[in-house]
């Protein structure tokens, strides 16, 4: 029996507990109200052309002080009973009068007015959600400290006032106790990731990025607003408590079609903001921006929105299983098309922001199989490793002077000073590998495993495409590491002093790699601030695994208990395996073997074509192109799948187009012929009356006889026509 078949008998499907109003607990307000503060203090900073390290410091102890605030939220609130909502302040209250009575559910009428105020819904995945949320923001802000140095003044004021904002648009996202609050703060991540992607407005490659994210973001956003207005119109409510208990309890009336939209309202932003399907096309694009800034993006904030999206509102999919098996299927896909164009990139943060959307379609795929829990850890276990592969990167551009070609950098773990970046690099590559008893192994595992217990063709494809994804991803990863950090040492600089984040081309498919030193360059090995952080954040990415390994020796996944006590539980509803199997094993067991040497498989091709024999990688990409019937194959994945060109024959050139239609009809009718040929009428006539008017007396004597002559003809002619009218009458 599958998983929707056991929620739709209804026997022990979860309730989710009511909410309980918290007195008291106003000081959790602190997690806005710090990066409120760092915003202000940025600003007033930067009006001050202030060149100190100022704005850091400020920014680092007020997302630092934001996540002191949620582990004490952590520690002091019991929440295995019931979620806890907080008040801080009304914030939208609409209310009017009907001619019908309205469905009354805890005192209040439905339908009879909207209410979102400004508070919190805090449970167990508010909590875990924040906790990566404030705690990489806080790390990724001390990194970023020395990264942008370079920029001190007004440009390094403008940087921390937009790290400050993410934090406070992605807090306010998570912790909101509302669909309102969630989507102010849904595109308050999208504003900041629009500042902060252009961060360089002088480049236009910067500039084109950061509206690129900006623009496809709001097809996404589209769907969000339209499923908040759906669900307020079939359940009466925007409010998390209100509505969870109007989904075990529907009011009179509500379902139909509408029921089944919202899911689908809901993940068309989901998919816009964490890149997926045909929506991915601007996270590549988006490391335009300084390297923090992808790591944030990446990592802890802005695409991770999507899955808690997903999870928040988990009841409203659960409903419609076939928004479910959406879900499921554009995750897999993605995961898919992502992890082979990561495989053709150069650009070492380009594989690198390829590889998040690949991991995030694990995610997607994990939640649409009925796994909230293997989505929300793979979430948890991405964030370490992912961010310390992009401040990896962030680290080598910056001393390398914006170097990011994976072909000219070689031996770096060779070279004095660049051993932490090289090894915690490993880290980051054999995580996002997922090798075998790795965090992040059990945590893309529990997505697979899920899909698999479906036991439907459907979801068990859906399997096999990700396991498929993960063979690609082990190749992909450690083609980085092989090429950057083993090898002999030969590095080439980039074109630009400061780790500007600007790019090479993709198209350049050259071997270029560079022999020795270039010039009397020197790399310079990042400094204390760098390194720590990398030290740290790699750590986390270790000590990740350790709800699974609590849970492999008969203990407890805190990860797990952290879903089963949130609004998500319905996703960790499924106990048994029943009758799957995966190569003839449970799916748990199969799903490790398989995932590990697909994964392994990947590693070892990379070694051979990277490490051992690098001109053979060249040779192989050669004979490709050279076969009519394999030449489609490196060119599809090269050229991204084509999908920046189906976007600009789909979408751009119509505009383009209908832009030129419409100016030519504005200039040439609206202006011309309307407006224009209007305006022209009063000058016509007077230039016919124009000679009558002379200042001659015998001329204006003439004028006036023929008018008067004119109004007696007109006058005799209407009494004429009136007395033969008069006659004629009866």
């Amino acid at each position: 029996m599958s998983a929707f078949a056991l929620l739709a008998s209804g026997a022990s499907a979860p309730e989710i507990p009511k909410a309980v109003l918290a007195e008291g607990l106003s000081w959790t307000g602190l997690i806005l109200l710090l990066p409120l503060c760092s915003m202000l203090l940025c600003a007033a900073l930067a009006a001050l052309r202030n060149k100190s390290k100022l704005p850091a410091l400020v920014a680092v102890l007020a997302i630092g002080g934001a996540f002191l605030t949620v582990l004490s939220m952590a520690f002091k609130l019991d929440l295995a009973e019931a979620p806890v909502v907080v008040h801080l302040f009304d914030w939208i209250n609409f209310s009017w009068t009907a001619a019908t009575p309205g469905f009354v559910r805890d005192g209040e009428t439905l339908w009879r007015g909207i209410v979102a105020d400004f508070g919190f819904y805090i449970d167990s995945l508010t909590i875990f959600w924040m906790l990566f949320v404030t705690g990489l923001g806080t790390l990724i802000a001390i990194y970023a400290s020395e990264y942008m140095e370079e920029d001190r003044g007004v440009g390094y004021c403008r940087f921390f006032f937009g790290v400050s904002l993410f934090i406070l648009a992605m807090s306010s996202l998570v912790m909101a106790d509302n669909l309102v609050l969630l989507y102010l703060g849904w595109e308050g991540v999208g504003l900041a990731s629009y500042l902060l992607i252009g961060y360089y407005y002088k480049t236009p490659s910067a500039v084109a990025a950061a509206k690129k994210a900006f623009i496809m973001n709001r097809i996404g956003d589209a769907g969000l607003a339209l499923g908040i207005f759906l669900t307020w119109v079939n359940y009466g409510t925007v409010e998390y408590g209100p509505l969870f208990a109007a989904l075990q309890d529907p009011p009179p009336g509500t379902g139909s079609w509408i029921t089944a939209a919202i899911p689908f309202c809901l993940m068309l932003g989901a998919f816009g903001k964490s890149a997926q399907g045909p929506l991915f096309t601007w996270l590549p694009d988006a490391m335009e921006g300084p390297t923090p800034v992808s790591a944030l993006i990446h990592a802890a904030t802005m695409v991770t929105a999507g899955i808690y999206l997903i999870a928040r509102t988990y009841p409203l999919f659960v409903a419609v299983p076939e928004a479910m098996e959406t879900v499921t299927w554009v995750g897999a896909a993605s995961a898919f098309v992502a992890a082979t164009i990561a495989m053709t990139q150069y650009d070492i943060k380009r594989v690198f922001a390829y590889s998040t959307i690949s991991q995030l379609g694990y995610m997607f795929l994990g939640l649409g199989a009925m796994s909230a829990f293997g989505g929300a850890y793979h979430v948890f276990t991405h964030a370490f490793f992912k961010a310390t592969l992009f401040l990896t990167a962030g680290a080598v551009m910056h001393g390398f002077a914006g170097q990011l070609d994976l072909r000219k950098i070689s031996g770096l773990r060779h070279l004095p000073g660049w051993r932490i970046v090289s090894w915690t690099m490993f880290v980051g590559c054999l995580w996002l590998a997922a090798f075998p008893f790795t965090s992040a192994n059990f945590s893309k595992d529990a997505c697979l495993e899920a899909a698999f217990v479906m036991n439907t063709p459907s979801y068990r494809a859906a399997a096999w495409v990700g396991l498929i994804a993960a063979g690609i991803t082990g190749y992909y990863s450690f083609r980085v590491w092989f090429r950057v950090c083993c090898g002999p040492v030969a590095f080439a600089p980039g074109e630009h002093g400061h780790g500007g984040d600007h790019h090479g081309h993709d198209d350049d498919h050259g071997a270029a790699h560079g022999h020795g030193h270039s010039g009397d360059f020197h790399p310079h090995a990042p400094r204390l601030a760098i390194n720590a952080v990398l030290v740290l954040i790699a750590l986390g990415a270790v000590l990740a695994g350790i709800p699974a390994y609590s849970h492999l020796a008969g203990g407890h996944n805190w990860v797990q208990e952290s879903i089963a006590h949130s609004s998500a539980m319905q996703g960790d509803f499924l106990g048994e395996h029943g009758d799957a199997t995966v190569i003839g094993m449970n799916p748990h067991a199969g799903v490790m073997v398989l995932g590990g040497a697909f994964g392994i498989a990947g590693m070892i091709l990379a070694a051979w074509f990277h490490l051992l024999n690098r001109p053979a990688a060249a040779a192989l990409r050669t004979r490709l192109l050279a076969s009519s019937a394999t030449r489609w194959l490196p060119t599809l994945f090269e050229r991204k799948w084509y999908m920046d060109e189906i976007y600009h024959g789909l979408m751009t050139l119509p505009a383009w187009a209908a832009s030129h239609v419409l100016h030519f009809v504005d200039k040439h009718f609206i202006d011309g012929l309307l407006v224009n040929g209007v305006g022209r009428i009063p000058p016509l006539l007077a230039r016919i009356f124009q000679p009558l008017y002379n200042g001659r007396l015998q001329g204006y004597a003439v004028t006036m006889s023929l008018s008067l002559g004119l109004v007696l003809v007109w006058a005799l002619w209407a009494w004429l026509s009136g007395g033969a009218a008069a006659e004629v009458a009866p």
